[in-house]
């Protein structure tokens, strides 16, 4: 039960880890501040959210590593997913003091998820399921959604086929049990270490990455008996041949979706391989001689995504996944674990619960 009925009087600063400087690893870009303004104003239809757990994702690090001070400047605070309390509300928002809620920050906000409080359209909102904690709703709303809107761009039916390439990322793990739950065959890849984790969540078949070698050569010299009709690149894979190579096990009339290709060292070497990619996904299949669709998604907050999914989690028909939780001074610990990519399921920092924090022994 919430210990807020009655709208709690905030400070006028709070404690914020903010990508301060382009860097890597990301101790090099984030500093602890402990002056970050608090946004108290209000907006119709608007929340503000005393911040307890939050979720870290791949594409922080990847941004602060990245991201060049004269296309966002610095510092922003950090991170997008969150679970929390309700402190404040619009009158016309639908959500009332004391609501237990987790949602994701939009990045033009500058307000991250590792600060203390944040102010935010109750759109990105749902109030979270009793059967699940604020750790394992914090991580819910970006991969999950992603997931989900992956599934409802590509149609995927009962009776159907969907690869996915990394079965143990956060998307992938949301797109087996969605997937699942609309009759689906799951194909995926992980390491063989997590092949009993996806399995758990539904996966009927695992290739063991690993020991396979390029994954476009193994799907082609050992095809499905009946191709996919969805290829979900949930890994981010810098080589393209996994869709320009795909006519051996995606239908003609397939899609093939990837949450954005990734290199492992981005220099100015690597742009024009970028610039191939999003040409081969671009371009008119008469000009890239590839016949199945190919897509570079990015999933958006969607009032009713957010309730579909808030449903499913109340039901126990899909559950989330949570790899370790840190303390928030240790933030920099939690980045270095989802940097390795070793994580199996969600990396989420305490911010404000008095529950002890668990992370990984290797």
């Amino acid at each position: 039960m919430s210990m807020f009925t009655s709208p709690v009087t905030l400070p006028a600063t709070q404690r914020a880890w903010v990508s301060a400087r382009k860097g890597f690893p990301p101790s090099r870009s984030l500093e602890l501040r402990t002056d970050w303004p608090v946004l108290k104003a209000l907006k119709p239809g608007q929340v503000t959210v005393k911040i307890q757990a939050a979720a870290l994702n791949p594409l922080a690090w990847k941004l602060m590593r990245y991201l060049p001070n004269w296309i966002v400047k610095r510092p922003w605070a950090v991170e997008n997913d969150f679970a929390g309390i309700v402190v404040s509300a619009d009158s016309t928002s639908g959500f009332k003091v004391g609501d237990e809620v987790y949602g994701a920050i939009g990045f033009s906000t500058k307000q991250g998820a590792l600060q203390e409080y944040v102010t935010l359209p109750a759109k990105d909102l749902a109030k979270r399921p009793p059967n699940i904690s604020p750790f394992e709703a914090a991580g819910v709303t970006v991969t999950a959604i992603t997931a989900l809107q992956v599934l409802n761009k590509t149609n995927l039916e009962e009776g159907q086929t969907i690869f996915i390439n990394g079965g143990s990322t956060s998307v992938g793990a949301w797109t087996i049990q969605l997937a699942k739950l609309r009759g689906a065959k799951v194909v995926v890849t992980c390491s063989k270490k997590n092949e009993d984790y996806v399995r758990s969540l539904g996966a009927d078949e695992v290739i063991d990455y690993t020991a396979v070698g390029p994954l476009h050569t193994c799907l082609t010299k050992s095809p499905p008996s009946t191709k996919f009709n969805v290829v979900l690149d949930a890994a981010g894979l810098w080589d393209s041949s996994i869709y320009s190579q795909s006519a051996a096990y995606l239908q003609p009339n397939g899609i093939f979706i990837t949450v954005g290709p990734t290199p492992h060292e981005f220099t100015w070497g690597a742009v024009p391989q970028l610039f191939a990619w999003l040409a081969l996904l671009g371009l008119p299949r008469f000009l890239t001689r590839v016949q199945a669709k190919g897509k570079n998604f990015i999933g958006a907050v969607r009032a009713e995504d957010m309730e579909f999914l808030r449903r499913l989690l109340e039901e126990g028909k899909i559950r989330p996944t949570v790899d370790s939780v840190y303390e928030f001074e240790d933030t920099v610990k939690a980045f270095d674990r989802i940097v390795t990519g070793r994580a199996r399921g969600k990396v989420v920092v305490n911010v404000s619960l008095s529950q002890r924090s668990r992370v990984p022994s290797t």
